[in-house]
């Protein structure tokens, strides 16, 4: 892919004035920043009025941006908003105006308002890839076949797109982890009939950095990280299978699967400077203060949540819950059969509870006796008619889900009166193997539905990275159900992704999918409340941009029409920065530029 310089100098107070010439020559004689901000949104709302009615209005799509780029300008203009962000953007534009020393600002900041300028005044650059689809000066078949050709052409830019990633079901991949295969059985001492029993992954699970070297290449940043972690007691592990997925040849094909377990150094040393007050830090959502009884978690009228086994084969560096678990498979992690009953029983004097999401940790990794012990508790409740598992065991340790596990969930089914189905975790294309797609084909033999959550991390977020994952999630039998905003947690910083970024791709790369391809939700859970849809506008404000780029959000909470709620406010990642990073892998910034016109 060709790659440009990303130019900062653009980014800045001369650049902003010359751009915003038009929107700032109104402020320069104003007696006080009161009349300053009223004259601020008058002065948008008529340039978006008059862009829309002039003369020489710009084409249709064109229009769209400016109404939007007025909406949201007048929005952050407001006091309201000031109060809310803690930060004021008109009183920004104010100072610069009138030449005051304003050191805060950051090329972030002018980035965004020189984009919000630009849109309002209909001067954005096109970002079409395509050529009109509905062709006015043809009707009937001659135009069905010319949408067609276009359609065709939309598809090929798809999928060399897609192209540009590798998937882990090629026969290239597949023969890359034999390989990798045959040495960390011979380093480990196993065997081909070990390798397909889960309980020798985790008997030897991988828990530092030099039995991790001995497996695979570690860059000496990944070795000092981990060492500094273990040694800290910050949890960490991969299964043999997952360290089979990363590759020794130096490319970055494994980016994404490093990434999940690896931690990168801000990680660690946040971590270890808070351990002492972890749950305070780093409880992004609020857990301890939606459990209305230990291991349950309630968030919604008709679903609870059941946590009865406190760890995971493996750990996920941003793991919403990094703040509970102590190590992998951890001894003691299994709570006491009193707690679980307990918390059974809670559920069951609950009628409203139509469904349990039981998780964790990853309670796929418990031996069946104990499941079953579980599931067999919560299939007594008359009024749950789903049991939803929360599951990464079929990328992990895909050899968990054998025939034994997959005919036990499945004799919870109960037909018209009970379903069970799993919920994963795929991350990446390269993540999957014939060994995935075979744990899911055993449980949809047994009738269970096999759904995926992908958190929307940078190391996922490339274009068209996604959308290749879900055209591979269908092929192998799993549906793709979410794709979560990465928390904004202050120790996950490297995982984070604007919220517009997962706007561009739900609304660019993922309509170009087939129909249950793109089926998935863009969300962004709320602390303590629950998912905001991000497809949906309504779902949310665009209120400020804070001097770094960070964009300041007011989500609204799902039972807004429904009980009396406080809105959320949080504070995004900058896209500027965002871009950058981008640019340091070798994408072309100027391939995302629509992400400016996502709010």
């Amino acid at each position: 892919m060709r790659t440009r310089n990303f130019d900062l100098t653009r980014y800045c107070r001369d650049g902003l004035r010359r751009e915003a010439a038009a929107l700032l020559m109104v402020v320069r004689d104003c007696p006080s920043f009161d009349v300053a901000r009223d004259r601020l949104r008058a002065r948008v709302s008529q340039i978006g009025f008059d862009t829309l009615r002039g003369r020489a209005a710009p084409p249709s799509h064109e229009l769209i941006r400016v109404r939007d780029c007025a909406a949201v300008f007048a929005s952050m203009l407001s006091e309201r908003a000031d109060e809310r962000a803690g930060f004021s953007v008109a009183r920004a534009l104010w100072d610069i105006t009138l030449g005051r020393a304003r050191d805060d600002l950051q090329p972030g900041f002018f980035a965004e308002v020189i984009h919000l300028v630009r849109g309002l005044e209909g001067r954005a650059p096109s970002e079409f890839t395509g050529r009109r689809i509905l062709d006015p000066a043809l009707e009937g078949r001659a135009a069905a076949v010319a949408r067609s050709k276009e359609l065709d052409r939309l598809w090929r830019l798809a999928e060399a797109n897609m192209n540009r990633f590798s998937s882990g079901l090629t026969d290239e991949a597949a023969a890359r982890r034999e390989a990798r295969r045959h040495r960390i059985l011979g380093a480990l001492g196993g065997s081909e009939s070990d390798w397909q029993d889960w309980r020798w992954h985790l008997r030897h699970l991988v828990r530092d950095a030099d039995a991790l070297q001995r497996l695979v290449t570690l860059n000496e940043g990944e070795a000092a990280a981990i060492r500094d972690a273990t040694a800290g007691r910050l949890p960490f592990a991969v299964t043999p299978h997952y360290v089979s997925l990363m590759d020794d040849e130096g490319s970055d094909l494994d980016r994404a699967v490093r990434a999940q377990v690896i931690p990168p150094r801000d990680y660690v040393d946040f971590m270890l400077e808070n351990r002492r007050s972890r749950q305070r830090s780093c409880d992004f959502m609020l857990e301890s203060d939606t459990s209305p009884v230990d291991l349950v978690t309630r968030r919604y009228p008709a679903i609870a949540i059941l946590k009865p086994f406190n760890t995971c084969p493996q750990i996920c560096v941003y793991c919403q819950r990094n703040w509970e678990i102590e190590q992998a498979m951890a001894p003691g992690a299994l709570a006491s059969r009193q707690k679980i009953d307990e918390a059974i029983a809670w559920i069951g004097r609950r009628t409203a509870i139509r469904e349990v999401l039981v998780t964790g940790g990853d309670p796929l990794a418990l031996g069946d006796s104990r499941l079953r012990r579980i599931l067999d508790g919560l299939a007594e409740i008359p009024h749950v008619d789903l049991i939803r598992i929360g599951s990464r065991v079929p990328v992990t340790v895909p050899m968990r889900i054998d025939d034994d596990l997959a005919r036990l969930l499945g004799s919870y089914r109960e037909l018209g009166r009970r379903e069970v189905a799993v919920v994963t975790h795929v991350e990446h294309p390269y993540e999957l193997t014939l060994d995935t797609a075979r744990a899911v084909d055993r449980l949809r033999r047994e009738g269970i539905a096999v759904y995926n959550q992908q958190v929307y991390t940078f190391f996922v977020s490339r274009r068209f990275e996604s959308a290749l994952l879900r055209v591979l999630l269908r092929r192998i039998g799993i549906d793709p159900y979410y794709t979560f905003a990465p928390k904004g947690k202050e120790e996950t910083a490297s995982y984070r992704v604007p919220v517009a970024r997962m706007l561009q791709e739900q609304k660019e790369e993922a309509r170009l999918m087939p129909g249950t391809r793109r089926t998935d939700e863009a969300v962004y859970n709320v602390p303590g409340l629950g998912k905001n849809y991000l497809r949906a506008l309504q779902h949310r404000d665009l209120i400020s941009i804070l001097p770094d780029g960070s964009r300041v959000y007011e989500f609204h909470p799902w039972e807004k029409n429904v009980v009396e709620q406080d809105t959320y406010v949080g504070v995004d990642m900058p896209i500027l920065q965002y871009l950058l990073r981008l640019q340091e892998i070798g994408e072309d910034p100027d391939d995302y530029r629509s992400i400016w016109y996502y709010f």
